[in-house]
């Protein structure tokens, strides 16, 4: 369709950027750390890392890689939380011109050993308190080392023991593990800094991540991200926000894992090319340690999820921070409600701006203006060099207004799945447009809207229903904390709207709120099912996991 969303471009962001610039994230990430060498990277549990520091250590494990036969398109395996160990490693694999498959430290031995196995990982990274996890994986017929390393291994002085002892003995957070031949990730880089480090050539078609992403089949599946896909999602997100940040002055608080593409591309790339200093959450569950971190932050950036936004607004310390400082929120990975995004900017001053992508995109295929003018409910519009197609299920592009599958094309979308041709052709319209599976429409703007998943949608008596639509009005309740609705089979409908809700009153009644629905909805919208919990599935993210709910 014609790009009608540039005539909305805020002021000064481009149709189109130039991803030559960079050759690959490598180089990208070395002038990052040649401008901002004596300013600090990261920080992790009161440590600091300059950005002079992290391309020395990098460099010195991209060196040990490369001393154990490992080079270009190798797969190497990380399994770690938020720790000044994972961006060291990320950069170290990259520039040994490796291939980082990122591990969720909450996977299962059979989850482990199915990526492990799939990727054909040669290294796996691997923080000592999911060792345990390893040890129980039979099959490790392409592993050739295992390097595991502990949450203080990097603090230096009397913090390491005192964090080991305490991650280890109080808090109990190792279990028993036995991995023969492993290497301590600290012992590696001794050996790597004193080999002679050789820097491959690397383009924009090398692949820098195997990122595995759930499949409609269940299957987990890896979206193969390339150099030149993360250096055109970096670039485009970077002409975005460029009027409203400072380069080398920004500071962004890191609770999402670094291990989601989300947090990968915009909170670790993207505010490395700003030269930010990034304070890494290793928990952003513990929401009272995020908060007292975030009180002494000084952050001016922040990016979160729903779940993570709705629960830092519900506890009673947050709306005594000072917000001075603040003056960027991105939300993504799920739907931002309304009724979030208005509290957040009541309570800090600053607008939440949504965003909205996926692993195969790298991810960001849309964004909503900055400074905060956009349409209610919109999920932006498309970033520069991004072309959007709102089409049937027949592949026919549908009226401009009307309800279809969002398909993208752009140089950030990868160009298929990891040994799996089949799922690529289903991904993809012959024309190159990457199906997202995402029903949404376009407006006569160009700001996008979200209606829900494919797969999500309830069918009520042969009409569609939304589970978004629903949870934004259950949300709007003064008595609900968090709601998710799925479909469940109904004889007379097919299918009927079921609520699982999280209860900010305690006597909130089902009747209470199936009423107050049916002001708001259409009869066939209206829940017919309500099952209170005190809690919800969630993905490694915060993300509400409808499918295990259904």
């Amino acid at each position: 369709m014609d790009k009608i969303w540039l005539e909305h471009y805020p002021e000064g962001v481009p149709a189109e950027v130039d991803t030559g610039q960079y050759t690959s994230l490598v180089h990208l990430f070395e002038e990052s750390c040649r401008r901002y060498a004596d300013q600090v990277a990261y920080v992790s549990l009161g440590k600091e890392l300059t950005y002079a520091e992290l391309d020395r250590q990098s460099r010195a494990f991209a060196g040990w890689l490369q001393s154990q036969g490992l080079g270009r398109g190798d797969a190497v395996a990380l399994m770690m939380p938020n720790l000044l160990q994972y961006p060291v490693c990320l950069f170290g694999i990259l520039r040994a011109g490796c291939v980082m498959v990122n591990c969720n430290p909450l996977y299962k031995p059979r989850e482990l050993e199915y990526q492990l196995v799939d990727s054909q990982a040669k290294v796996v990274v691997i923080a000592e308190n999911f060792a345990s996890v390893l040890d129980q994986v039979k099959d490790r017929r392409y592993l050739k080392h295992i390097v595991v390393t502990a949450v203080g291994d990097m603090l230096g002085g009397l913090k390491r023991p005192l964090v080991n002892f305490v991650v280890r003995h109080i808090k109990k957070g190792v279990p028993a593990w036995k991995l023969p031949g492993h290497v301590q990730l600290d012992a590696a880089m001794q050996a790597g800094a004193r080999h002679h480090f050789a820097q491959p050539e690397l383009g924009h078609e090398d692949l820098a991540f195997l990122q595995y992403t759930g499949g409609t089949t269940g299957v987990a599946k890896s979206a193969m991200l390339s150099h030149g896909n993360l250096i055109a999602n970096v670039c485009q997100a970077y002409a975005w926000i460029r009027p409203v940040v400072r380069e080398g002055k920004e500071c962004i608080v890191t609770a999402l894992p670094l291990y989601h593409i989300f947090a990968l591309t915009a909170n670790c790339l993207v505010f490395m090319k700003l030269g930010a200093r990034n304070i890494l959450v290793t928990d952003a569950r513990d929401i009272p340690g995020l908060i007292k971190l975030m009180r002494h932050a000084g952050m001016t950036a922040f990016t979160g999820v729903n779940t993570l936004f709705n629960a830092l607004l519900n506890h009673p310390q947050f709306t005594s921070l000072d917000f001075s400082s603040l003056r960027l929120t991105l939300g993504g990975g799920m739907a931002v409600q309304r009724v979030v995004a208005e509290r957040w900017k009541e309570v800090t001053g600053t607008p939440l701006v949504q965003a909205y992508g996926l692993t195969e995109t790298s991810p960001a295929v849309t964004i909503n203006p900055m400074d905060g003018h956009h349409i209610d409910g919109s999920i932006g519009l498309p970033l520069p060099s991004t072309d959007l197609s709102i089409r049937n299920d027949d592949g026919q592009e549908v009226a401009q207004g009307e309800a279809g599958e969002i398909c993208v094309h752009g140089p950030q979308v990868t160009a298929g799945y990891w040994q799996r041709p089949e799922e690529t052709a289903l991904a993809f319209w012959p024309d190159g447009y990457l199906r997202t599976g995402d029903i949404g429409y376009i407006d006569e703007q160009g700001f996008v809207f979200l209606v829900d998943r494919k797969k999500d949608i309830i069918l009520v008596s042969g009409f569609n229903v939304y589970p978004n639509e629903i949870e934004d009005v259950v949300a709007t309740h003064p008595g609900v904390r968090e709601v998710a609705a799925v479909g469940v089979p109904d004889e007379r409908s097919g299918e009927a709207v079921k609520l699982f809700v999280i209860r900010k009153d305690p006597s909130l009644t089902a009747e209470t709120l199936i009423a107050y629905c049916r002001q708001q909805l259409t009869g066939y919208k209206v829940p017919r099912h309500v099952e209170f919990r005190e809690d919800l599935p969630r993905t490694n993210v915060g993300k509400i996991m409808r499918r295990n709910l259904r």
